[in-house]
């Protein structure tokens, strides 16, 4: 039994001797990797090539990150490296000539992810000689329950005449922190009233619809702002809510709607087109063409429609408008669109910011690429119901497009 004992803490004596001789050479062979590492990494040349190419940046890339850490290190004055970063990001983007692709700093990317929310009083206005003249306002919203709508005329904020102010200057004095007040003067006729609104956190709205009458007959009019996700359900309950109320016919407005999420535009087409029609079809240089067509839930089957556009309609706007034409589904009225036949992809960064690319072209289901070629601007899309520029954004512009659809175009 003492024999037993006394051999116990020789065996272990002899396995700990074995694993320190171990864990010295392993830690001798990982020190001498490391300084080969070390040494090839200053001496890439001395490497294979297929290890060259796998672990070792390329010329390019070393230029790169050369020429930055000089200039962080050795100018005269001191840099912020991650403010060099974007600016070397911002450079190459803008090197490209392309007025789509953008470089998102960090703080402009956070800003971007951010739900489309703001605090004021919940209107859209647009400039006017004598103030802001109102074009929307918000359901739901402090101007809403104040009685203020379209084509109301704000003279002054909080007493200070709006005549000459600039629109944006005259719409950041209404913008303010949730919970202060803004007061308000009106113009009606040749009165004037005041109201103060308690401003709120707003959430804009992409969708705004209405049932309009033209000559008598019910048409619902949908506004869309700018094609945000879930934008095509708020598309498809304004349908639904305006055959409910009795609507003949529809105008789809995409007046100043500068497009968006393409998914988006695909779904809206859904609604209204059947299953199976082609909407769009997207080539990139890296990858096989996407062929976007409507995947079902077709409503207001029947009824005449109109898309109302303007010069400022694009993208992912332009591409419902032209399904819908191409399909023969909506007559179109207004001047030409914008004429952009690119897309866009979002990637973020490992700096927090992101890269907007322009990764492809579209082509509407008739074939037609709407852009002048690559980034260039082209002839959009040409209505069946031209109005000069000086109509189409006006209450003229929408009259047209009721016309139209009440007349079954």
């Amino acid at each position: 039994m003492a024999s037993t004992l006394l051999d116990v803490p020789a065996q272990t004596t002899q396995r700990t001797g074995r694993r320190r001789s171990a864990w010295v050479r392993d830690l001798i062979a990982v020190l001498a990797i490391a300084a080969g590492c070390l040494w090839l990494g200053g001496h890439p040349s001395h490497l294979p090539a297929f290890l060259r190419d796998a672990f070792v940046e390329s010329s390019k890339d070393r230029a790169v990150s050369e020429a930055l850490s000089l200039i962080e290190h050795d100018y005269f004055r001191k840099l912020d490296g991650g403010a060099l970063v974007s600016a070397s990001i911002s450079g190459a983007v803008a090197s490209l000539d392309d007025p789509f692709s953008h470089y998102l700093t960090p703080a402009e990317y956070k800003q971007f992810a951010r739900p489309n929310t703001f605090s004021g009083v919940g209107l859209e206005a647009v400039g006017n000689p004598q103030g802001l003249l109102i074009e929307r306002v918000f359901s739901y919203s402090p101007a809403e329950r104040a009685g203020l709508k379209p084509g109301d005329l704000i003279v002054a904020v909080n007493g200070r005449s709006l005549r000459g102010v600039p629109a944006e200057t005259a719409r950041n004095m209404i913008r303010g922190p949730a919970g202060t007040t803004v007061e308000l003067t009106i113009e009606e006729g040749s009165r004037q009233r005041t109201v103060t609104l308690m401003r709120q956190v707003i959430d804009e709205p992409s969708v705004y619809f209405q049932l309009k009458h033209y000559k008598g007959k019910p048409i619902g009019w949908i506004l869309l702002a700018e094609f945000t996700a879930g934008c095509a359900q708020e598309v498809r309950e304004a349908v639904v809510t305006l055959e409910r109320e009795g609507a003949q016919g529809l105008v789809l407005d995409l007046r100043h709607d500068g497009g968006g999420l393409v998914k988006e535009a695909q779904l809206i087409a859904s609604t209204f087109l059947p299953k199976g029609a082609l909407v769009v079809t997207m080539r990139s240089r890296i990858a096989p063409p996407l062929v976007l067509r409507a995947v079902g839930g077709e409503l207001a089957v029947g009824l005449p429609m109109a898309v109302l556009v303007d010069r400022d309609t694009a993208s992912a706007a332009e591409i419902l408008t032209a399904a819908l034409k191409d399909n023969h589904r909506a007559v179109v009225v207004g001047t030409h669109t914008y004429g952009k036949g690119v897309f866009q992809e979002l990637f973020p960064l490992s700096n927090g910011g992101g890269l907007d690319l322009t990764v492809g072209e579209y082509f509407t289901p008739n074939g037609h690429n709407l852009g002048g070629g690559g980034v260039r601007e082209g002839a959009g899309i040409t209505p069946e119901i031209p109005l000069s520029p000086a109509v189409v954004d006006t209450d003229q512009g929408l009259e047209a497009a009721l016309a139209a659809v009440a007349k079954g175009r």
